[in-house]
């Protein structure tokens, strides 16, 4: 069975049926219109144009057949003139972005790129994360997106009228066979899980030049301060500590939605309302599975600045400008609220970790309202 990967390149030969002039040419925010190469088991996602190198140059993102090694040619169009001794006037072309790069006064401060959407129908996890990014400072969340429930389009589609969040339709499958779990025996394929790590590339490159920060996590994952209450508050704090211009790498802490326990010393979980709500309530998970040797630098997701990274992967860079740091768990750590990573633990050897609570005086208030908004809770349900 062939097995694909992501390669950036810097030249590729595009097909379809395009001139090449100004009225042809992608808007800069247009989403990822994937290409296929002719004659060639290649694929084009998006291309960008690359300042921090020594050679200036053109990346395209590209997704190609692992076993076979491709020559590829560029065709440089630019504007409505195509700069190449044969001039072919039936092909498509992808725009190259980022052509202007910035050092600072970006449109946002920390985007989360959230990779990849499928088959997903966990309602209220989602509400409960996207309003929980926000209090952490998050100005946008960008998905990319296979396929989802009506209710969940649903939500989507309000946080984009909002301004939080940008879909980006996903449509890898239709051009490879690709795999729906992380690891083969969950679902084989030749391309892994939904092109996880191209789209990753992508949002990096996308918001190079667009934010100062990027998370690079899933939906059911939030890196919590332990010091302080945001991001916006967090990040001074690693910089000074590790430096600054590279990755920051947080512990993986599994919350097992399988066990559903009070907190201690008699303490009172907050009221909700969501008994009706499809998914998972994460207020309800506060044991955390205990760190082991063979699971304490695993699975762990980073905050990096973008123009600090060249090759994302799902978990940390392959290649940055000053490398990745581990953060001290008690200045911060990630919470992983999903299915138990060591389902044969018992209870009582769960470890209670509350922090979540600090925030419910804004988070249940903000939940209930985008439910509510959004047709999803009834006006009465409402406590």
């Amino acid at each position: 069975m062939p097995s694909y990967q992501t390669k950036s390149q810097t030249s590729a030969l595009l097909r379809r049926t395009q001139q090449c002039n100004p009225g042809h040419m992608a808007p800069q925010r247009e989403k990822v219109s994937f290409v296929a190469v002719d004659g060639m088991k290649t694929f084009l996602v998006s291309a960008y144009w690359e300042h921090r190198t020594e050679q200036k140059e053109v990346h395209v993102l590209a997704v190609v057949l692992r076993s076979k090694t491709q020559s590829y040619r560029c065709h440089l169009c630019c504007q409505d003139q195509l700069h190449i001794s044969e001039d072919k006037r039936d092909q498509e072309f992808l725009e190259v972005k980022n052509q202007e790069a910035k050092t600072d006064s970006f449109p946002y401060t920390f985007t989360v790129c959230i990779s990849t959407m499928f088959e997903y129908t966990n309602v209220l996890q989602l509400v409960q994360s996207l309003e929980m990014l926000q209090l952490l400072g998050v100005n946008r969340v960008v998905i990319y997106k296979t396929s989802c429930s009506p209710k969940i389009q649903r939500i989507l589609d309000y946080y984009t009228r909002k301004g939080l969040v940008e879909v980006i339709p996903w449509s890898v499958s239709r051009f490879v066979n690709v795999s729906r779990g992380w690891l083969p025996e969950h679902g084989p394929g030749d391309l892994h899980y939904f092109g996880q790590i191209p789209a990753l590339c992508d949002c990096t490159y996308r918001y190079m030049y667009e934010s100062k920060y990027v998370a690079l996590q899933d939906i059911d994952e939030l890196i919590l301060p332990q010091s302080v209450n945001s991001w916006l508050e967090l990040l001074p704090l690693l910089e000074n500590k590790y430096g600054a211009d590279r990755c920051y790498m947080f512990e993986n802490n599994v919350f097992p939605i399988t066990v559903t326990q009070p907190p201690p010393n008699s303490q009172t979980p907050p009221p909700q309302s969501w008994q009706n709500v499809s998914g998972v309530n994460i207020l309800d998970h506060l044991y955390h599975e205990p760190i082991t040797e063979a699971t304490h630098f695993s699975n762990f997701k980073i905050i990096v600045s973008p123009r600090a990274a060249f090759t994302p992967t799902v978990h940390g860079l392959l290649d940055s400008v000053n490398g990745c740091k581990w953060v001290d768990r008690n200045i911060a750590r990630m919470y992983h609220t999903r299915a138990a990573k060591q389902p044969n633990l018992k209870p009582d050897q769960l470890i209670y970790d509350g922090r979540l609570l600090n925030y419910n005086t804004h988070l249940t208030p903000a939940v209930n309202t985008v439910l509510r908004e959004s047709g999803l809770l009834p006006e009465g349900s409402i406590q």
